[in-house]
């Protein structure tokens, strides 16, 4: 099990815990069941993944009760680092041949009262979910996914700052790209050497590396191929990952090797617009799908909403992606200390295509934009 180099106060994870007990108690859960994930990471500061043993946080909605960490015996030298007794969590060991899922019944069980409704993480895997159901037949399950977002939506003072340096390391591996493109090399060279220096500037793992050349780059979610750029090709690259925080970064640019041909120039200035119409609507008090629209109306008025073919944006923390999602439909109403993408593109099927991605944050007045490379279309020298 992985440990989260914690550099907050253990106040703020403590304070985690309350606010996650009292959502759970407002949802109608008695409790909530987290494994090995970003939820857990966010309460308490422990990463890692769950594996066929059971790792798993068990938080009562009950402000009385005590919560406890059950966790494997051979994983609790991991757990040096994190502040558990301060932030009065009971640590829980079981060894093989023991039934960890029954443990957590036992320790629901306390005080002679079952669960009737129990949130369990998004990401338990059925491996643990379907046994822990099993054993508490007359407990509901529901996902905790609904109460946490709600928490995890609104970043503190900390995570803004863990976020703003992420955007920052890979605004730095955005300035190096003149070195990586070059007409005859293939996009999974360039994705080589991206992903080095995703590597040199903090990250710990580039979680994807999108070099769309050419005709590649009118497919959203391509990632790289063996595919030899050409003079005169437009290039979408997407980059990112996790810091040893946590925390992701995510931010796209666009580049031109050579002189751009007048309809890539044209249509660009259109995204450009499209990009920057879409963060000035950023405020608090409007809403998610109301910012999506700004970015639609400059491609829409152009001829190209066709070839704008996903939402404008997605939430970012400890996952890259979660709520709120910038998307036509979604009425939530932005609030201070929300962190999403602006993510506009325009795709010319068969031909080439182009983003611009910024990380930005709802202020108490506005917006602050956390990726601060050009917008311009980048064109590099050939």
């Amino acid at each position: 099990m992985a440990t989260v180099s914690t550099k907050q106060d253990p106040s703020v994870f403590g304070a985690r815990l309350g606010r996650a007990r009292r959502a759970a108690a407002q949802a109608g859960s008695d409790a909530l069941l987290i494994t090995p994930g970003s939820d857990l990471r966010y309460l308490i500061g422990v990463g890692g993944e769950s594996h066929e043993r059971l790792t798993c946080l068990v938080l009562p909605a009950e402000p009385e009760a005590e919560p406890a960490l059950v966790v494997p015996k051979l994983e609790e030298p991991g757990l040096a680092g994190v502040p558990l007794a301060e932030l009065g969590v009971h640590v829980v060991t079981w060894v093989d041949g023991q039934d960890p899922h029954a443990l957590v019944t036992e320790l629901l069980a306390r005080g002679g009262a079952r669960p009737a409704r129990i949130a369990v993480a998004d990401g338990m895997p059925a491996l643990h979910a379907i046994p822990l159901r099993d054993a508490l037949p007359g407990a509901e399950q529901v996902l905790a996914g609904p109460i946490l977002r709600e928490l995890r939506m609104r970043k503190d003072t900390a995570e803004i700052e863990s976020l703003r340096a992420a955007g920052a390391a890979i605004d730095r591996v955005h300035a190096r790209m003149a070195e990586f493109l070059a007409v005859g090399r293939t996009e999974a060279q360039v994705g080589a050497d991206i992903t080095e220096a995703i590597l040199a500037e903090g990250h710990v793992e580039a979680a994807f590396v999108i070099v769309g050349s050419g005709p590649n780059g009118a497919s959203p979610h391509h990632d790289v191929s063996d595919r030899v750029i050409e003079r005169g090709d437009v290039v979408v690259v997407d980059i990112g990952g996790p810091m040893a925080d946590g925390y992701n970064s995510d931010c796209t640019r666009t580049y031109v090797l050579g002189e751009p041909a007048p309809e890539v120039r044209d249509t660009y200035a259109v995204l450009q617009q499209a990009q920057r119409d879409a963060v000035q609507a950023v405020r608090p008090g409007v809403t998610a799908e109301s910012v999506d629209a700004a970015a639609r109306g400059p491609i829409g008025h152009a001829g190209f909403g066709a070839q704008f073919v996903h939402r404008t944006g997605h939430g970012i923390g400890l996952d890259v992606h979660e709520e709120p999602y910038v998307v036509g439909g979604n009425p939530a109403v932005l609030e201070p200390g929300m962190v999403f993408s602006v993510e506009p593109g325009i795709y010319q099927e068969g031909a080439w295509g182009a983003r611009i991605e910024d990380i930005v944050v709802v202020t108490d007045t506005g917006v602050e934009t956390l990726n601060n490379r050009p917008h311009e279309l980048a064109v590099l020298p050939v």
